[in-house]
């Protein structure tokens, strides 16, 4: 564990994904039932996807506090697209700020 949050601290969720998914495919196999929502998860919502893995325990699903913790990285995906659109808003022609 102590390198996927190295990982993801330098490189971010998307390499902590594919890193974690290398190191133990198995978990991830067991966590989702196709490559659709992990694929998915990777490109539009990859801090939702990890904690996904993290808390969804093999079989009883999400209960209690782990709604929490989804919550939060569902904020994080959310102000990281917020955040790369306000950062870049003086690019898009015809807007101003």
């Amino acid at each position: 564990m102590c390198c996927i949050f190295t990982v993801l601290l330098f490189l971010g969720p998307r390499a902590g994904i594919l890193i974690w998914w290398l190191i133990n495919p198995v978990l991830w196999s067991a966590t989702f039932s196709s490559f659709f929502w992990p694929l998915l998860g990777f490109i539009f919502a990859p801090w939702t996807t990890l904690m996904y893995v993290i808390v969804a325990p093999l079989g009883s699903g999400i209960v209690g506090f782990d709604w929490i913790w989804l919550g939060l990285a569902v904020l994080a995906d959310i102000s990281m697209w917020a955040g790369g659109g306000f950062g870049n808003r003086d690019k898009v022609p015809g807007y101003s700020s």
